[in-house]
């Protein structure tokens, strides 16, 4: 398993432990450690440990997975990382199918809420939805005024 570390540099003892913890992703996520190429890594977001709190990582992971059949899946990982006393202890690995599923993931490590936009089609619905609704109720007031 070759792979190529982001501009940061990082401790040998580091990288050795993120590819150790990208193979462990890929067994969860049921890939074939031993065919699967992990061929880039990237240390997305990192947060220094102070003297009043610990310290985080988020590392990006991405190359070709195989799973039991053979078949090859683009793979798109996370790794997320508490640095407790200048020790990494992973919290959280995933594999996605995409990369924007994967950005998904970005978003609650950063905890921003996700802001709903109008392109989704169930919020479109939503608000048509809403509409009909609020046209039936003024309909059925105007017509209980009329014929009471």
């Amino acid at each position: 398993m070759k792979a190529e570390i982001g501009i940061t540099r990082q401790s040998e003892r580091t990288v050795k432990q993120v590819r150790l913890d990208c193979l462990r992703a890929l067994v969860r996520a049921r890939l074939c450690p031993e065919r699967s190429v992990v061929t880039n890594l990237d240390l997305v977001d990192e947060l220094t440990e102070t003297d009043a709190e610990f310290g985080s990582q988020l590392w990006y992971f991405e190359g070709k997975g195989f799973d039991e059949d053979g078949t090859g899946h683009n793979l798109f990982g996370v790794l997320e990382y508490s640095i407790q006393f200048g020790l990494l202890e992973l919290i959280e690995d995933g594999v996605f199918d995409s990369a924007a599923q994967r950005e998904r993931f970005l978003h609650l490590y950063r905890r921003e809420p996700f802001r709903p936009s109008m392109r989704h089609p169930a919020h479109r619905w939503l608000l048509v939805g809403t509409m009909a609704m609020g046209a039936v109720a003024a309909a059925v007031l105007v017509a209980r005024s009329l014929f009471a």
